[in-house]
């Protein structure tokens, strides 16, 4: 079994106007006090649980072995969803059964429970509308603190999913979206360079993305003129719409679930 690395992390839709992100650090720190807190983001629009999925997948593989991601975007907070803790890669993940682990653990094995031990809850006497607090947090500090996921909870074998969209793509062309925009406007799709590589076949290509129309991949933001777009693969490897030194989505009319097509044409790239 990997050893626990100390360090907790928190990606919320809460923001840190409010009360909620100090509370849930408390109650770990109240179970062990020589936690590393780590925030990985509260600016996760509210409710969105496709952007905090995106989020966490684009996030936890840097952390260490051991670390436990506490993630908390949680519409169906009090109902019938399960609240879970899971082992995976080396890592743990604990939050609610709505699909916002879907994307970090992808294919990979893994291993679930129910957090249905009141032993590891903050109270035996929950609130129905802050698990965060009382079953999330507790449960991610005793995780950290080397507790096995077989004491917190009952086994579980079925995660609920979360439909991600794939890119279509044939012989023409390629038909992604947008599926995060950044603080800096820029916007990330989900067609990958693979994808993008292998459709392509050195052939040219016109990319629509909003009222912009590209036809050349760059290397960075700023190998053309401020103002200019800019096409490029990003640092995780996925197709990106941007402006030198500007906001994209906003030029552009982009946002996230907006559509993107790729239309490879005759002749070689030049």
């Amino acid at each position: 079994m990997e050893r626990p690395s100390g360090i907790i992390t928190f990606l919320t839709d809460f923001g840190t106007r409010d009360a909620y992100v100090s509370a849930m650090k408390g109650v770990a720190l109240s179970v062990l006090p020589e936690a590393n807190l780590v925030d990985i983001s509260h600016d996760i629009p509210p409710q969105d649980v496709m952007q905090a999925a995106f989020v966490l997948r684009e996030s936890a593989a840097w952390f260490p072995t051991g670390t436990v991601h506490v993630c908390v975007v949680d519409p169906g907070v009090g109902t019938e969803r399960a609240a879970i803790a899971i082992r995976s890669q080396d890592q743990y993940f604990v939050g609610p059964d709505n699909g916002i682990f879907s994307l970090v653990l992808g294919r990979a094995d893994h291993e679930a429970v129910v957090l249905d031990n009141p032993d590891f809850w903050r109270s035996a006497d929950l609130s129905t509308t802050f698990h965060g607090r009382d079953v999330f947090a507790p449960a991610a500090a005793h995780l950290a603190a080397g507790r096995s996921l077989d004491q917190l909870g009952s086994p579980l074998d079925k995660l609920r999913p979360l439909h991600w969209a794939l890119p279509i793509h044939d012989d023409q062309g390629i038909r992604g979206w947008v599926v995060h925009v950044d603080r800096f406007g820029n916007c990330i799709t989900n067609i990958t360079r693979d994808v993008f590589e292998a459709g392509r076949l050195d052939r040219r290509f016109k990319c629509y993305a909003g009222t912009v129309i590209v036809d050349q991949l760059r290397a960075t933001y700023g190998s053309v003129e401020a103002g200019d777009p800019v096409l490029l693969f990003n640092s995780s490897g996925l197709l990106e719409i941007a402006v030198s030194r500007g906001n994209g989505a906003e030029l552009y009319g982009l946002r996230t679930g907006s559509p993107i097509n790729v239309v490879f044409l005759d002749g070689q790239a030049g």
